[in-house]
C-alpha cells in the first residue's frame, strides 16, 4: 500500500497533463492493493474522480454512453474493484509542517472540505491544491481535529523536511515531544526504515524517557509524478517507497486499528518478491540494545536458559524489549530452533514459576533463512519492579542486563507509587539517608562471595549537583568562539527538554574514603543518580566515565566549542559511534560521557559524526 500519493489537484504535481484515469492505472500497475489521495489542502482530486463515475454511470442508467464512455466506466470499474482508494489530505499546519489526514472510503468531499475549512484553509483555496494557504492552525489542534472528524493522524515525512520529527528545526524539546507523542497522532510516515540504527523507527521505539510512546512508523511515497524521475531520483512515482501491512481485510477500519494497536511487527517497507523482508536480519543488524537481545539456545547447561530470563526480568523493569531465541548477534546465518514449540513452553514455564509478580509476554516463531528463531515481545512491565527468583532484580543497561543497584531499585520503587524521580534536566535533591552505609557495594559489581566491599562506613551521599571544570574567563572564551568560523549553536535552557544530552552518563559527586573513591553517576536517560559507583568492577559505561574523569580530565582549550557547547572526543567502540560532550555553565563545564546518536538531540546534533 501507499497512503502519500498526489494527483494533478495538487498545484505542484509535475506531471499535470495526465488524467485521473491514467493515474489509476499507474496504481494499479504498481500492484498496489491500497492507497490513499492526499493532495495539498484540498480533496479536488477525489471529487474529480467520483464526478466522473458518477456522470458515467448516470449516462448507463440513461442508455446513453458511447462506446468509448462504455470502456472507461467499464475500467474504472475494474480498477475500483482491484484497489482501495481512500480519500484524504496533506494539510500544511503552521511553520510549514505537514500532516495527513486519511478517511474511511464512504466519507463524502462535502464533509472533508468541511474539515479543511475547520483547519482554516481559506474557502477561495480550497480547489487550489497549494502547500501556500497562510496556515493558521496549530499541529496538535490540527491533530485533535482530524481525529474527532474520524480521520487516521499521520505525521507526513516526520523525519525529513516539513516533518515534525526532522532534525534541527529551530523548536524546543518539548515541542518535538509534543507532536511526536500526542494522544491523537496515529502514526509517522517516514523515509528511512533501510537505515538500521539509524533509521527514525529505531529512535520512536519506546525506550527513551522523553518519547516513551512506541510510534508506528511506515514508508509512504509522497509520489508527484507516476513513474521516478530518472534525473532526480528523489523526486518519487507512485508506490516507489511503499509498505506492507498484515491486515484481515483490505478496509480503512482494518489499517486504523493496527495503527492504533501494539502489534508493532505488522508493517514493514515493501520489498521486491526476490528480496522478501527478513525482520530478524534488520534485527540483528541494528545489533543488541536497550530493547533487543540475541540468544542462540535456551539451553538450561551453561545457564542459557537463565541469561535469557535475565533480559525478561530487565526489559520488563525498564522500557521493554524483544529477546530473539535461535540466533546470535553474529552475521552468520541464524542457527535456528529444531523444536521451537518445546523452547517457548520452557521459557512461559520459567518465567511463571521464577518471575515475580507474574508478566505477559508474547511469542511467536519467525522465519529467517530456513531456520526457525523464536521471538518474545516484553512489554515494559505495569506493576515494576519484576524480579527473579524472589530477589535478583535486573535493567537493562545498553546492551547489557545487570543487576540492579540499591539506588536503581529505589527509583524503580518511587516510579511504581507514581513518586517523582529526579531527571536529567536538572540537579536532584540530595539523598536524606546514608546510601553508602555498604560503601561500594551499592554501585559496583563485586557480587562475589568475598566482595562485599567494606563495612560500617559511615557516610551521607552528597546533593547531586553536576560536578564541573572552573573555566576562568569563560564568557570571554565564548565569545571568542562566535567569530572563529564556527556557526556558533544556541545557549539552550534547562526547560529544554534537549538541554542536555538524553543518552550518556555525568559524574556528579565524588568523594575519597579509605584511600577508594566513590563517585555519584547520572543516567542520562531517566535521570536516576546512582551513588557510591567506583572504577573497580563498575559497568562498562560507567568504569570508562570515571576512568575518564580520574586520569583525563578535559582540557577546555582543547574541547571543539559551539557556543556554549562542546564535543570532547569522539571514538567508535563496539560498532557504534559514542562521545563525551561538554556544556559551559555559570562559568563551568559539565561533562557528558558516552553519548550515542540517539541521545543528541536539539542542539547537540551539530557533533554527530555521519558514517
Amino acid at each position: 500500500m501507499d497512503l502519500h500519493l498526489h494527483t494533478p489537484a495538487s498545484h505542484d504535481y509535475e506531471e499535470p497533463q495526465i488524467s485521473y484515469l491514467e493515474w489509476m492505472r499507474a496504481v494499479a500497475a504498481r500492484g498496489l492493493e491500497i492507497v490513499a489521495i492526499t493532495d495539498h489542502n484540498t480533496v479536488a482530486g477525489i471529487g474529480a474522480i467520483r464526478r466522473e463515475v458518477e456522470w458515467l454511470t448516470r449516462l448507463e442508467a440513461m442508455n446513453r454512453l458511447t462506446e468509448e464512455e462504455r470502456a472507461r466506466l467499464a475500467e474504472w470499474r475494474e480498477l475500483s474493484n482491484q484497489v482501495l482508494v481512500l480519500p484524504g489530505f496533506e494539510f500544511t499546519a503552521t511553520f510549514g509542517f505537514h500532516i495527513l489526514g486519511i478517511f474511511p472510503p464512504e466519507t463524502s468531499v462535502r464533509t472533508l472540505e468541511h474539515i479543511l475549512l475547520d483547519l482554516k484553509v481559506p474557502a477561495d483555496k480550497l480547489d487550489v491544491g497549494s502547500t501556500e494557504t497562510g496556515a493558521a492552525t496549530d499541529v496538535l489542534t490540527a491533530y485533535r481535529t482530524i481525529h474527532q472528524a474520524g480521520g487516521l493522524v499521520i505525521a507526513a515525512h516526520a523525519n525529513s523536511t516539513h516533518g515534525v520529527a526532522m532534525r534541527n528545526f529551530p523548536f524546543g524539546g518539548q515541542t518535538k515531544i509534543a507532536y511526536t507523542q500526542d494522544q491523537f497522532l496515529d502514526a509517522l510516515e517516514v523515509t528511512d526504515l533501510d537505515k538500521g540504527v539509524r533509521s527514525t523507527a529505531r529512535f520512536f521505539n519506546g525506550s527513551k524517557v522523553e518519547y516513551p510512546r512506541q510510534m508506528h512508523c511506515f514508508h509512504g511515497s509522497d509520489a508527484h509524478r507516476i513513474k521516478a524521475d530518472p534525473k532526480n531520483p528523489k523526486r518519487l512515482g507512485i508506490g516507489d517507497r511503499a509498505s506492507e501491512f498484515l491486515l484481515e481485510d483490505a478496509s480503512w477500519e482494518a489499517i486504523a486499528g493496527l495503527l492504533r494497536s501494539k502489534q508493532f511487527d505488522r508493517t514493514r517497507p515493501l520489498r521486491p518478491q526476490d528480496e522478501p523482508f527478513d525482520s530478524l536480519a534488520a534485527a540483528r543488524a541494528a545489533g543488541p540494545s536497550l530493547v533487543q537481545s540475541f540468544h542462540e539456545s535456551a539451553n538450561q547447561r551453561g545457564g542459557k536458559l537463565t541469561a535469557i530470563l535475565n533480559d525478561i526480568c530487565a526489559f520488563a523493569n525498564t522500557a521493554g524489549g524483544t529477546v530473539y531465541v535461535g540466533a546470535s548477534q553474529r552475521k552468520t546465518a541464524p542457527s535456528g530452533l529444531a523444536k521451537p514449540a518445546e523452547v517457548e513452553k520452557q521459557i512461559l514455564d520459567a518465567l511463571d514459576e521464577r518471575l515475580t509478580p507474574p508478566l505477559e509476554v508474547k511469542c511467536e516463531v519467525i522465519q529467517s533463512q530456513n531456520a526457525k528463531v523464536l521471538r518474545i515481545q516484553v512489554p515494559k512491565g505495569p506493576d515494576r519492579p519484576y524480579c527473579l527468583d524472589d530477589y535478583r532484580y535486573y535493567v537493562r543497561d545498553e546492551s547489557e542486563s545487570n543487576l540492579a543497584v540499591r539506588d536503581e531499585l529505589i527509583a524503580l520503587v518511587r516510579e511504581s507509587l507514581g513518586l517523582d524521580v529526579p531527571m536529567a534536566g536538572g540537579p536532584g535533591p540530595a539523598s536524606s539517608q546514608g546510601a553508602g552505609a555498604r560503601g561500594e557495594r551499592n554501585g559496583s559489581r563485586n557480587r562475589g562471595r568475598g566482595g562485599r566491599g567494606p563495612r560500617n562506613v559511615p557516610f551521607t551521599a552528597p546533593p547531586v549537583a553536576p560536578i564541573t571544570v572552573a573555566v576562568p574567563g569563560a564568557a570571554h572564551a565564548a565569545h571568542e568562539d562566535e567569530h572563529a568560523g564556527d556557526q556558533p549553536v544556541p545557549l539552550g535552557s534547562n526547560e529544554d527538554a534537549f538541554y542536555l544530552p538524553q543518552i550518556g552518563v555525568e559524574i556528579v559527586a565524588s568523594e575519597e574514603r579509605g584511600g577508594s573513591k566513590f563517585h555519584s553517576i547520572r543516567d542520562l536517560r531517566n535521570g536516576h543518580v546512582i551513588h557510591n559507583v567506583t572504577r573497580r568492577g563498575a559497568r562498562k559505561l560507567w568504569s570508562y566515565a570515571i576512568q575518564q574523569h580520574e586520569d583525563s580530565r578535559i582540557d577546555p582549550a582543547k574541547v571543539q566549542w559551539r557556543g556554549e557547547i562542546g564535543l570532547v572526543r569522539a571514538e567508535k567502540r563496539a560498532g557504534k559511534t559514542r562521545y563525551d560532550l561538554a556544556l559551559r555553565e555559570n562559568g563551568n563545564i559539565r561533562v557528558f560521557y558516552g553519548v550515542t546518536d540517539d541521545g543528541m538531540e536539539g542542539r547537540w546534533t551539530t557533533f554527530i559524526q555521519e558514517e
